[in-house]
């Protein structure tokens, strides 16, 4: 089964910034809406951004103004641009895919991003 491969998570300093990308392993068809989660430790997984096809976009409201999300419909990637980050920033970030196709959701492994204050 195709998977997603999360990249570019590690450990930071507060006010810094980071990159995250995620790529699946195989070819995925019909990919309707990508997006970004997290989930730190305690707390149930939460959305951090989302972004459809058409290039509309969804944030949590914390994270407004700082994160900025992005697609590429052809290499079928997703990225989430971090800056102005925060210790409450910290979690696991999952990568998550939509599409019309089965199995129709996708998860990747997370990607652990810790901001130091």
């Amino acid at each position: 089964q195709v998977q997603l491969v999360e990249s570019g998570g590690g450990l930071v300093q507060a006010g810094g910034s980071r990159r995250l990308s995620c790529v699946p392993s195989g070819m995925i068809f019909a990919i309707n809406e990508m997006g970004w989660y997290r989930q730190a430790p305690g707390k149930q997984r939460e959305l951090v951004a989302t972004i459809t096809r058409g290039g509309s976009t969804n944030y949590a409201d914390s994270v407004k103004g700082r994160f900025t999300i992005s697609r590429d419909n052809i290499k079928n990637m997703v990225f989430l641009q971090m800056n102005s980050l925060k210790p409450e920033d910290t979690a696991v970030y999952y990568c998550n895919l939509n599409s019309s196709l089965l199995p129709y959701n996708y998860w990747g492994q997370g990607t652990q991003v810790t901001v130091s204050s």
